[in-house]
């Protein structure tokens, strides 16, 4: 997340101080990457030091403000146009964990896997929840429309990320259920397709897939 770029294009739209920054970053992304006054600070001081923002006086009660300067409304403009760079992805604690488990003495991932899928769907039913209330509110008029809709937007982003993570998890599951067969049972071709003309009876059962129960 660039704290950076958020903070420059919360100043773009005017003179602000710390505090009020802090504020309106959260209530812009609701809350989902909370920030604390020491981070804005600090990021209000390097940019400050990169030429992108400066001092802009006080306001009545005395607090230092800070504006957005030439430079930091280019630096802003370019990162808007700029798409995000994936060829470093961030580290995924998740991806680590089931890397570290496979194989590990003493771990059942099958169960690791299991406990995160409930703690996967369940952060999914509270997304989907908090989008119902989020659109009911931009509906009825009762919100600050600019920020309910950017919230929307971030809720929307985390609702598809646990559905994929979800999927994710069931495909690793089968994976790795399907290498742990022996390797003459993976190699096995696939049965040969049922005589249509023959009777329904003599056809051999499909055999059920490997799944294990959400409950």
């Amino acid at each position: 997340m660039s704290i950076r770029h958020g903070l420059l294009a919360l100043l773009e739209r005017g003179p602000r101080y710390g505090s009020q920054l802090r504020t309106e970053f959260e209530s812009r992304t609701g809350s989902t990457w909370p920030l604390n006054v020491g981070q804005v600070y600090t990021t209000l001081a390097r940019l400050e030091r990169d030429g992108l923002v400066a001092p802009g006086g006080e306001d009545s009660a005395g607090h230092t403000l800070y504006a957005i300067t030439d430079s930091g409304r280019a630096e802003l403009h370019q990162w808007y146009e700029r798409p995000v760079d994936r060829t470093n992805p961030p580290r995924d604690e998740l991806s680590i964990k089931l890397a570290m488990a496979v194989g590990a003495p003493g771990v059942d991932i099958r169960a690791v896997i299991q406990a995160q899928r409930h703690a996967t769907i369940r952060a999914m039913q509270d997304y989907t929840r908090l989008k119902a209330q989020a659109l009911a509110a931009i509906e009825s008029g009762r919100s600050r429309e600019r920020d309910d809709v950017a919230w929307l937007l971030v809720l929307e982003q985390l609702i598809f990320q646990t559905e994929a993570e979800a999927r994710w998890l069931d495909h690793s599951e089968s994976r790795l259920v399907r290498l742990s067969l022996p390797a003459d049972r993976r190699a096995e071709p696939e049965p040969p397709q049922a005589d249509t003309d023959a009777p329904a009876a003599a056809a051999a059962p499909e055999p059920r897939a490997f799944r294990t129960p959400r409950g």
